[in-house]
C-alpha cells in the first residue's frame, strides 16, 4: 500500500465522525494552545523588558548609607555628591535627601499621624535627567528657591490631587505649591512615593541637615562594573563600608527572572492539560476500532495485512492530532499577538515553540494511537466479520 493510500484512508475514518474528531482535537488544541501562549506571553514580556531597559539603560548606579559597624545609621559625607562627579567614567551626578522632620498632607485640617507614608525628598535640578524621569504634567523644579513641589505618580494619587497643578499642600507646617507630577520612575521607584522639593528651599524653610540620602550617578557603559567597585570608597572614603551600592536596573531583571518562574509552572499546566487531550485521543481512537470490527474484518479478507491496518489507524491517530495541535498553535499564536497588542507590548513567539508543541502533538498522537492500532491489527477477519 502507498504511503498517500494510508494517509488517505486515515481521513476518511475522521471525515465520518466529525463532531467526535472535533471534540477530540479540541483537549489537543487547548494544551497546546496553552503552551504556545504562555511561552509566546513570556517571550513578549521579556522583550518589553529588554526594550525598556534599552530606553532606560543599565547604567545608573545609587550610593546610599547604610549601617556603621554598630548598627547605628550613618549618613554621606557633604562632599559625597562631588567626589562622586570626579570619577572620570561618570557622566552625569544627582541626588535626594529624605526631610524626616516634615510630612506632608491636603490640608492643615489632616491629623498628623495620617501620612500616608509620602516621603518628602530634597531634589537637586539635575535628578529627571539623571534617573529617567520625565513630568506627567506641570513643569520641575525651575525655581528650587520658592515652595513649590513636584509629587511622584503614586503620591499624588495619596494626595487625591491626580493632575492638580496650583493647588497647595499643607508641608512641614508650611504652605507649598503643587507645580508637577512625575510619570513613574522605573529605575528610581522610590520617587514614585514622594513628594520633591527644591534643596536649597528644604534647607532655609524645613531645616534640612543637607545630607544626601541618595547619590544617582550614570556611568559609561563600558566602565559601570569598575565604577561600582570604587563607588563606596569614593562616596565615604573614611568608612566605605557603611555605604549601600546598588545598579536599579539589576532590580528589574530579578522581576523578569521571578516572571520565568512562574511561566514554568504555567508550562506544567498546559503539558497537563496535553496529557488529557490525548488521552481523549486514545479514547476517541478505542472505540474507533471497537464500532469499525467490520470494517477491519471486510479490509483483512480482502488482502489487507495486519501492517496495513495498524498503518491505517496509526495515521488517523497522527491525523487527529495533527488537527488539534495546528489549531492549538493558531490559537496560542493569535492569544499572544492579542496580549500583546492590549498591553502595548512586541509580540514575540519563538519559532522553536512553534515547532516543539507541534512535534509534541505527533508524539502525544502516535503514543495514543499505538494501541488501539495494534489491537485493531491483531483483529481475526472471522471475529470481526461476525
Amino acid at each position: 500500500m502507498k504511503f498517500s493510500d494510508i494517509w488517505r484512508l486515515g481521513g476518511i475514518g475522521l471525515r465520518t465522525r466529525p463532531l467526535r474528531v472535533v471534540l477530540s482535537a479540541l483537549g489537543i488544541a487547548i494544551g497546546i494552545a496553552a503552551m504556545v501562549s504562555v511561552v509566546g506571553i513570556s517571550a513578549s514580556s521579556r522583550a518589553e523588558m529588554d526594550r525598556r531597559l534599552a530606553d532606560l539603560g543599565t547604567n545608573l548606579l545609587t550610593a546610599g548609607p547604610g549601617k556603621s559597624f554598630l548598627g547605628d545609621a550613618s549618613h554621606l559625607p557633604e562632599d559625597a555628591e562631588a567626589m562622586v562627579a570626579r570619577i572620570g567614567p561618570v557622566t552625569a551626578v544627582s541626588a535626594t535627601g529624605r526631610v524626616a522632620s516634615a510630612h506632608v498632607y491636603r490640608s492643615d485640617r489632616i491629623p498628623s499621624v495620617e501620612s500616608g507614608g509620602i516621603a518628602v525628598l530634597a531634589a537637586r535640578a539635575t535628578l529627571p535627567s539623571t534617573v529617567g524621569a520625565t513630568v506627567h504634567a506641570g513643569t520641575w523644579l525651575a525655581a528650587p528657591t520658592y515652595p513649590t513641589v513636584v509629587l511622584g505618580s503614586r503620591a499624588a494619587g495619596i494626595l487625591g490631587l491626580g493632575d492638580g497643578l496650583g493647588l497647595n499642600v499643607w508641608l512641614g507646617d508650611h504652605w507649598f505649591t503643587v507645580v508637577g507630577i512625575l510619570d513613574p520612575v522605573p529605575l528610581a521607584p522610590e520617587l514614585d512615593s514622594a513628594v520633591l522639593i527644591g534643596w536649597p528651599v528644604a534647607t532655609s524653610v524645613l531645616g534640612f541637615d543637607g545630607y544626601a540620602t541618595t547619590i544617582y550617578s550614570r556611568i559609561r557603559d563600558d566602565a559601570v562594573e569598575s565604577v561600582a567597585a570604587v563607588l563606596a570608597a569614593t562616596a565615604n572614603p573614611e568608612t566605605p563600608n557603611e555605604v549601600q551600592v546598588s545598579r536599579p536596573s539589576d532590580a528589574l531583571a530579578a522581576k523578569a527572572a521571578t516572571d520565568q518562574a512562574y511561566t514554568g509552572l504555567l508550562l506544567g499546566l498546559g503539558a497537563v492539560a496535553l496529557l488529557v487531550g490525548g488521552v481523549g485521543v486514545a479514547n476517541t481512537m478505542v472505540i474507533s476500532v471497537l464500532e469499525r470490527r467490520s470494517e477491519i474484518g471486510l479490509r483483512r479478507a480482502l488482502g489487507a495485512t495486519r501492517s496495513h491496518v495498524r498503518l491505517q489507524f496509526l495515521a488517523e491517530s497522527l491525523l487527529l492530532a495533527g488537527l488539534g495541535g495546528a489549531s492549538g498553535v493558531l490559537l496560542g499564536f493569535l492569544v499572544t499577538s492579542l496580549y500583546a497588542a492590549l498591553r502595548s507590548w512586541p509580540a514575540v513567539l519563538p519559532l522553536w515553540a512553534l515547532a516543539g508543541a507541534f512535534g509534541a502533538t505527533l508524539v502525544i498522537g502516535a503514543i495514543a494511537g499505538l494501541y488501539p492500532a495494534m489491537r485493531a491489527a491483531r483483529m481475526s477477519p472471522t471475529v470481526a466479520l461476525s
